[in-house]
């Protein structure tokens, strides 16, 4: 008896920092979606593979990773156009700050933006098939942003279904 009871903490107490690492990972979740699109953020995007790196220069002077779904890096890998329905990308989002320990280095510093595109051809038609959200705090901003998005989009990167990122190599 005494044995199993020591047992059972010893799981207990190796699982409970590895349960408390996955919760903080995962950050506040939302439900709120878009207005217009009715995204919302994805659970567990934090821990989505990368798709590329990228550096915003002034005035926003920011840091972001796009990362994306399991049907997004293979649409990536194969080079499918247009990306398939369930795609869903998400833009990440930092302001630049010099590294303290490293003078020559900019690393991430408070967040600034999330921001979603889901494909959904039907749902989506007549916004090239994507659904857009951009969240601060994991809030949504307000409709008169997410009217920017699609013509944006449209204007920039319609060749590649309106997607601007490239896989990076």
């Amino acid at each position: 008896m005494v044995v199993l009871a020591v047992l059972l903490l010893v799981v207990v107490l190796t699982c409970v920092p590895y349960l408390v690492t996955i919760a903080f990972a995962e950050g506040p979740v939302t439900t709120d979606a878009s207005p217009i699109f009715g995204v919302t953020v994805p659970q567990g995007y934090k821990q989505w593979e990368l798709i590329a790196p990228a550096e915003e220069a002034a005035p926003l002077d920011e840091l972001r990773a796009v990362v994306g779904n399991q049907t997004a890096i293979d649409a990536y890998q194969s080079g499918t156009l247009p990306f398939p329905d369930g795609t869903i990308l998400v833009k990440r989002a930092w302001k630049r700050k010099q590294s303290p320990e490293f003078a020559s280095a900019t690393i991430p510093g408070a967040a600034t933006t999330v921001q979603v595109m889901v494909k959904d051809s039907k749902q989506y038609a007549s916004t090239g098939g994507w659904g857009f959200g951009r969240f601060i705090n994991g809030r949504p901003v307000d409709e008169a942003q997410h009217r920017t998005c699609f013509a944006c989009h449209d204007a920039r990167a319609k060749s590649r279904d309106y997607v601007f990122t490239r896989l990076a190599p």
